[in-house]
């Protein structure tokens, strides 16, 4: 038995793009340019000068491994619902039908005021499920995700203007956002288990944007425009972002939302760390508001509301017990 291979990366075959210039306002056009390119291509892209302090990311990391090993009784009492809120044990998902269960766990969490309350007027978020025996979890993962968050507000007015739009045009609607953090934790992944089992499996995201923060210990692929699979290896200090399946459909297949999947074959665990941007469920999502109202699109209009829903019904078997 083995493991599915991918080929090392070449090198800028992935891009590396510094943001610093969009962030601080000295050059925003040529950061725009740089990322509209990317994701016409493979929709990969690490990101350097995202701003995320270095102790926010360390603290995120040890709250999930703490929560991770903790007793799976424990973990029972946060397990998630419906709502896509708390634990998802190892098993609870599958990204392709007829594919072996992902090995991965994960916790997942979402957008909350300052009162931490989330509300309650989708079908995929309701208040966050926070454990009642690691309350410092939800600071460590509150802190991360609103930084990531605002490198991804930082990012979607850089595609805005890659495509010649107000930079605040994919923004609109974002004061209530459907994002998600989770915190994913990949066991080491015996060799025994054959080449066709996944940490995750092959899927590309449901959502607008990925943003990723790995650890040192490697194993995602992606799968490049010729279909063959490539390592996306750690790059120390920077992120690792992708154009999820709503920003491909906003844009009409112009931006590229990429397959990839998670093999651990490095006989350690590993933790990424995950946003998934999303704005709030009444964003129209409408190739249409990107290119003009003689524009043909391929998908009819849909919001993001509807399609999360849709997409993570095919997906999780825990949101139909």
């Amino acid at each position: 038995m083995t493991y599915a291979t991918a080929r090392k990366t070449l090198a800028d075959e992935i891009p590396v793009i510094d943001i610093t210039p969009l962030r601080d306002g000295s050059d925003p056009d040529g950061v725009a340019h740089a990322l509209h390119a990317a994701s016409t291509g493979l929709g990969f892209i690490y990101v350097r000068g995202h701003g995320i302090p270095e102790a926010a990311i360390d603290a995120a990391r040890a709250a999930a491994y703490a929560f991770f090993h903790a007793d799976p009784a424990q973990k029972e009492e946060v397990r998630a619902g419906s709502n896509h809120r708390g634990w998802l044990a190892q098993g609870g998902a599958k990204m392709q039908d007829g594919a072996k269960a992902d090995l991965k766990e994960s916790f997942i969490w979402g957008f909350q005021d300052a009162d931490g309350v989330t509300p309650d007027d989708h079908p995929l978020r309701g208040n966050n499920r926070w454990p009642g025996f690691q309350p410092e979890l939800e600071e460590a993962a509150m802190t991360y995700f609103s930084a990531a968050h605002e490198v991804a507000h930082h990012l979607m007015r850089g595609f805005a203007c890659g495509l010649g739009l107000e930079e605040g045009f994919f923004l609109k609607t974002a004061d209530k956002p459907l994002s998600r953090g989770s915190f994913v934790y990949y066991p080491p992944q015996d060799a025994s288990h054959g080449a066709d089992q996944f940490g995750v499996g092959p899927h590309t995201d449901f959502g607008v944007l990925t943003v990723l923060c790995q650890d040192d210990v490697g194993g995602l692929q992606v799968q490049d425009v010729t279909g063959e699979w490539i390592e996306a290896p750690p790059i120390p200090g920077t992120l690792l972002v992708n154009v999820a399946d709503l920003l491909a459909r906003w844009t009409d297949g112009a931006y590229k939302s990429t397959p990839h999947r998670v093999v651990n074959a490095s006989g350690r665990e590993r933790m990424s760390l995950v946003v998934a941007y999303d704005p709030n469920p009444e964003t129209r999502i409408d190739p249409r508001e990107v290119f003009g109202p003689e524009h043909g699109a391929a998908e009819e209009p849909i919001t993001c509301g509807d399609y999360l829903v849709w997409r993570f019904g095919k997906a999780f078997t825990y949101g139909k017990s």
